[in-house]
């Protein structure tokens, strides 16, 4: 397993990381038995950086996680932690970004991943009603207390990006990337490589309309998705299949060709995967190098804003910092 480091004053951590949301929450039933051994098989392959957020099936993954990291020596594993998304039990949404708030998400979830210590934290959105600044100075706090090693950040803007790193330093960005979402590439993207800022990019499979696999199923969480809407999603699936001639002639699955599309848009930039089996992990594990006539090929075929339909519902689009 190659490594990458995240940003300039971040940990070193597997090219590819491990997202453990699906095995919790999102994406319909899930085995709890095969999730921790897709954990196990993961770490055991190499996987270093285990991504999960405090409100995955309110708090469920973190304590899956915990049981699935018993045992293993601390350092060999990297948790990036997300915190502040508030939920209810008739569901909901809204975000707590206030000091006092981020130091209650993290007790608890030390508690729950049985450690002593978050790798990377990050508020999972941005609190409009709170200040960048007092956020990340709590945050800040922590990391001196020793209760956190490293800041993140997730889905905001280049301008608060500047605003947190002068506040402290920020190790990554959490935020989708993928060849049906790219908008981190016109002002985000050089914001954070100016910085000195790595980037951990989830959705890269674009929640399986990449994968070459996915199919209209009912009940299927999706659906409320603009891009799985019945507007756009043909549209979407047969932009999609451009890419099935350029997989086969590689010899790889499509959805091995879209993780290695984002990887190679450059060594800042560690793709997380949302494996829940064994299975799904191997294939995502299988490195794809990609020449620039690749590349070239690829962006040909799927082109960047080609897709339809935003990436969230319209309600949760006014919770990030950038579009599609």
């Amino acid at each position: 397993m190659q490594t990458r480091q995240l940003g300039t004053t971040g940990p070193t951590v597997s090219a590819l990381g491990l997202g453990a949301m699906g095995m919790s929450d999102a994406y319909g039933p899930t085995d709890r038995a095969e999730s921790i051994a897709t954990v196990h098989a993961a770490l055991d392959a190499g996987v270093t950086l285990i991504d999960t957020g405090d409100f995955y099936a309110m708090g469920h993954n973190e304590l899956l996680l915990g049981e699935a990291l018993r045992g293993r020596p601390r350092d060999s594993y990297t948790l990036s932690v997300k915190f502040g998304v508030l939920r209810g039990p008739g569901g909901g949404f809204g975000v707590d970004g206030r000091p006092e708030a981020v130091r209650n998400f993290l007790g608890y979830s030390l508690t729950r991943l049985g450690v002593d210590h978050v790798d990377v934290y990050r508020l999972a959105r941005l609190d409009p009603a709170v200040p960048i600044e007092d956020t990340v100075g709590a945050i800040a706090e922590l990391v001196e207390a020793g209760y956190v090693r490293h800041l993140g950040l997730s889905e905001v803007d280049a301008a608060t990006v500047r605003r947190a790193h002068a506040v402290h330093p920020v190790a990554d960005l959490q935020i989708e990337y993928s060849l049906l979402s790219r908008a981190i590439e016109a002002e985000v993207l050089p914001t954070l490589r100016e910085l000195g800022i790595g980037v951990t990019a989830y959705g890269v499979l674009s929640r399986g309309l990449l994968s070459g696999r996915w199919r209209p199923a009912p009940g299927d969480a999706r659906s409320v998705m603009p891009r799985f809407a019945e507007e756009n999603v043909a549209h979407n699936l047969a932009l999609v299949e451009g890419l099935r001639p350029i997989a086969t002639a590689r010899g790889c699955s499509m959805a091995q060709l879209a993780i290695a599309w984002v990887a190679a848009q450059g060594t800042d930039i560690v793709p997380l995967v949302g494996a829940r089996t064994r299975e799904r992990l191997a294939e995502a594990l299988v490195e794809v190098p990609l020449t620039t006539e690749d590349l070239a090929e690829i962006e040909k075929a799927l082109p960047a804003g080609s897709a339809r339909g935003d990436r969230y519902p319209t309600a949760m689009m006014a919770s990030l910092g950038v579009g599609n």
